[in-house]
């Protein structure tokens, strides 16, 4: 057992646990098992202060406890030892006559005060019913802020450092100083990339800490503020953190709601360095608090599953979604009223183009894309489904539809001229296929595996590269979404979002079979 990779993940998992509880017993128990199949110059041992302790070495006693079972005389012999003992302890205590005090206390003689005594007067006379007595004032807070004794003269301030800043997000006693530095994370982390090592010498530790990081004062905006430090760590260093981010989705002590947040800062972080934060910013202001109209969950579990619902790489993935769907749907428009370029538009509406083109920014994220972010979260999938199929927790519905938006969003950053695209086009359309029946169980995963295929085929401009060298996974992929185009139902939202995806890709599938036919026909007969 000592050599297994379950015990060596799990030591693994607990060692880079946020937790120091979690740290402490990994090392009891791998010192433990250490002790009873190594040689004494090769047993583990991690030498700090805190495996010295009593509690640490009574843990590592267990092993040495020699539990074996007992025998029905060693329970008579252990209760007839218990009645001897009670015997003869109870002939060996005497009786002693309690012994009255020879000492009299004297008594107490209490002396009358002198001086003026204070005689109280009745009045006979009738109460009168007409004045009402005052209340006592409450407490005035001007009063308390002038009383010098009311005045906290240790008030926490900003951090100033990442030390600091540490330091604060660790604290989870002082409210005002954990809250203080949550609010200052981001801002302080983007300031200080550009001056020195400060940020880079410490982004390792630092993002172990917010993701690991619970909601202990159940702030407002914890959630916000929690993923824009993210991000702004991932920024700071993204050639060595998105590698680590990666790793942190499959490995490490993290609830769904943790890894969904790493998710959502890869994604987002590779948009901001493709040029797109400006955008996003726009698209996602902070979650606005939802009033029902009748009733809701308890204040705790609202903020949680609404900040599900609009959580950010949905809400891109939906514009994106969008802007894919339009174009095809203006082509389809072409064939009813006639071509766009032959519409007319008017001068104010060529004004509000061009007030809405941006200006073309340089993108940083094509360099990267490939090892730093796409191929470390699909290397990762694939290692873990081959060590735990399909029974993981990475299949759990919400998580496995935010892993594919996240990937789809990370391509569509790269954009299609990206030179790693031929490579990452083959493995995330592998991934997708291999997703297919587990789809079919939810509309949440179906929606995201029709939302990676149309993305896949939107950045891929060279259809005839996706004829010849991807012709297999075309035509199941056309299959697939027929197939599922015609089991799905219309009527309710949900059914129509999914048929409309559908329709799309089906749109995108045949432009690519009927344009390249031929060659098409010539793979599928060799294959």
């Amino acid at each position: 057992m000592a050599r297994s990779s379950a015990h060596l993940n799990g030591m693994s998992n607990r060692l880079n646990s946020s937790s120091p509880r979690a740290r402490f017993l990994g090392m009891v128990v791998g010192m433990a098992i250490s002790d009873l199949v190594d040689k004494p110059g090769s047993k583990m041992n991690f030498d700090i202060e805190d495996l010295k302790t009593p509690e640490a070495q009574w843990y590592q006693r267990l092993i040495k406890v020699d539990d074996k079972i007992g025998h029905f005389e060693d329970i008579e012999e252990a209760f007839g030892a218990n009645k001897l003992t009670e015997g003869t302890t109870a002939k060996l205590q005497p009786t002693k006559k309690p012994t009255q005090s020879k000492l009299t206390p004297k008594p107490i003689i209490q002396e009358e005060p002198q001086g003026p005594r204070i005689m109280e007067v009745l009045d006979d006379s009738e109460e009168d019913d007409d004045l009402i007595p005052y209340a006592k004032p409450d407490s005035d807070h001007e009063d308390e802020d002038e009383d010098p004794t009311m005045i906290n003269r240790d008030k926490p301030k900003a951090p100033v450092y990442i030390r600091d800043l540490m330091a604060g997000l660790n604290d989870s006693e002082n409210y005002e100083r954990h809250s203080l530095a949550l609010q200052s994370a981001a801002a302080l982390i983007r300031r200080k990339t550009s001056f020195g090592k400060e940020v880079s010498d410490h982004a390792l530790e630092l993002a172990s800490i917010l993701v690991g990081l619970g909601d202990t004062f159940d702030m407002e905006d914890f959630l916000e503020l929690r993923l824009q430090a993210l991000i702004a760590v991932l920024i700071s260093s993204p050639a060595q953190m998105a590698p680590w981010f990666a790793r942190q989705v499959f490995d490490g002590d993290y609830s769904l709601s943790q890894r969904t947040t790493v998710l959502s800062v890869l994604g987002l972080g590779a948009r901001e360095l493709a040029g797109y934060k400006d955008e996003d910013e726009e698209l996602n202001p902070k979650i606005a608090a939802t009033s029902f109209p009748s009733k809701q969950l308890p204040e705790r579990l609202h903020k949680m599953y609404t900040a599900e619902r609009n959580a950010p790489i949905a809400r891109i993935a939906s514009k994106l979604e969008r802007s894919m769907i339009q174009p095809m749907a203006l082509d389809a428009a072409d064939k009813m009223s006639g071509p766009n370029i032959l519409k007319v538009r008017t001068f104010s509406s060529r004004m509000e183009v061009e007030k809405k083109r941006k200006k073309v920014i340089p993108n940083a994220l094509a360099k990267i894309v490939a090892e730093g972010f796409f191929f470390p979260l699909t290397g990762r999938w694939w290692q873990n489904l081959q060590a735990y199929g399909a029974e993981n927790v990475h299949f759990q519905p919400f998580l496995l539809s935010t892993y594919l938006k996240t990937l789809s969003l990370i391509l569509h950053a790269a954009g299609s001229g990206t030179i790693s695209l031929p490579q990452m086009t083959a493995e995330f359309w592998e991934l997708i296929l291999s997703i297919r029946t587990n789809a079919l169980a939810d509309v949440s995963v179906l929606e995201a595996v029709l939302f990676a295929t149309l993305t896949l085929l939107d950045m891929n401009d060279d259809k005839r590269r996706l004829a010849e060298e991807h012709s297999k996974q075309l035509i199941e992929t056309q299959e697939w979404v027929e197939l599922v185009f015609d089991r799905v139902g219309g009527g309710d939202e949900e059914g129509e979002r999914i048929r409309m995806l559908a329709a799309s890709v089906l749109m995108k599938t045949r432009e690519v079979v009927d344009k390249y036919q031929r060659l098409l026909v010539g793979d599928l007969v060799d294959y």
